[in-house]
């Protein structure tokens, strides 16, 4: 598990991202809310995705999908948040 917790911190773009979507999303919505390029996000959310962290709610759409933290996805960001806290 702590894998995946490393695998989220080594990226400022994929920590932002997890934090920020346990509301649905596209990334375009995301890339206004972090303040990045869409380009970006869509990739750290593909590399989110195949790691199981991040859902498609809508995949049989073409554009405009919708991603969701999944159940392994919120367990990763609770161990983060209370690290955060922990380093406060």
């Amino acid at each position: 598990m702590y894998e995946l917790v490393s695998f989220v911190n080594r990226s400022r773009i994929r920590k932002s991202l997890i934090q920020n979507i346990e509301e649905p999303h596209t990334p375009t919505e995301l890339s206004e809310i972090i303040k990045n390029h869409r380009s970006t996000l869509s990739r750290a959310i593909l590399e989110l995705e195949k790691k199981g962290l991040v859902k498609c709610i809508t995949p049989n759409e073409k554009m405009g999908r919708y991603y969701q933290i999944s159940d392994e996805g919120r367990k990763i960001l609770e161990i983060i948040k209370k690290r955060d806290q922990n380093a406060l």
